[in-house]
């Protein structure tokens, strides 16, 4: 009788709205292929790899987070919150410390196991091109319950097609070298930096057989002598002396775009600033392209 009545207040509460049954864990399935469940949208976040960060807050979660790495400067907000050291090798005793709910890393990161050893959820989830894009700000939204990763992506993507319709025809179909850091590693066709090249009109000089963002021998960019080259100003000094490279079309004539650090920044993180990464080729396109068109 007991049971009966106890059933019976349960569904009168359900029918009237004054309860409902606790949630069921969320499951996610991160870029290791890993289940990673959450008893609930996570309140207490650590980031460790800026883009990351960036499509959090994007998302309109920011306020969740707890602690980024160093890297992680944008938007303002994020500039106060404790940082955590590199995204590769975090100080993983401050990370606990901040009791997260999850933690967000790269699938680069070395610390993967150790914080899950210590009882951490970590989500591995890591970028490389626009495809990539879309799907981590799915993956993250679904984590957060934030149901704003489709209009977010609708937005990029609009914008990096207004970019490129913004273009003249003088500045399509110029041979581009984009030069990540020093290695000299570049931006392959297949990465996020190559697909935004691609869709202003340029002709990335780094192949997509070659990965994403492939360590080059500087003789490869010396053969294929680029119209144009896309540095930052961290990895461009002594670039014109470095062997062979004087003799390139580029830097014979004074086609180098030089981005500064914030500028680099933009560039290379494959997240919610991508239309303002395309604004910034756009713009060197324009500037240092030949007005001849492309060979």
């Amino acid at each position: 009788m007991k049971g009966f009545l106890a059933a019976a207040l349960a569904a009168l509460a359900l029918a009237t709205g004054l309860w409902s049954p606790p949630a069921s864990a969320l499951a996610v399935v991160d870029e290791r292929g890993v289940s990673v469940e959450l008893p609930q949208p996570p309140q207490r976040i650590v980031t460790l790899l800026p883009s990351l960060t960036e499509s959090v807050c994007a998302l309109g979660a920011c306020a969740r987070l707890v602690g980024v790495d160093r890297y992680s400067n944008s938007p303002a907000p994020v500039r106060g919150l404790p940082q955590l050291g590199g995204g590769i090798d975090p100080n993983v005793e401050a990370v606990v410390a901040l009791k997260p709910d999850v933690v967000l890393l790269a699938k680069s990161s070395r610390v993967t196991e150790r914080l899950e050893a210590l009882g951490l959820k970590v989500l591995v989830l890591e970028p490389k091109n626009h495809a990539d894009v879309r799907r981590v700000l799915g993956k993250l939204d679904q984590v957060l319950g934030t149901h704003e990763a489709p209009a977010v992506w609708r937005a990029i993507d609009a914008a990096v097609s207004a970019v490129a319709q913004s273009l003249p025809a003088a500045a399509r179909g110029v041979r581009v070298y984009f030069e990540v850091n020093s290695g000299p590693y570049a931006a392959g066709e297949s990465s996020f930096i190559g697909e935004t090249l691609t869709r202003l009109g340029a002709r990335n000089i780094v192949p997509a057989a070659l990965g994403p963002f492939p360590k080059l021998n500087p003789e490869y960019v010396v053969r294929a002598n680029p119209d144009l080259i896309m540095v930052s100003v961290r990895s461009a000094q002594g670039l014109e002396q470095r062997p062979g490279w004087s003799t390139m079309r580029a830097v014979r004539e004074g086609r180098i775009c030089r981005f500064t650090a914030e500028q680099s920044d933009v560039l290379v993180r494959p997240g919610p600033r991508m239309d303002e990464a395309a604004r910034l080729m756009a713009q060197c396109l324009g500037d240092k392209a030949d007005k001849g068109g492309a060979r």
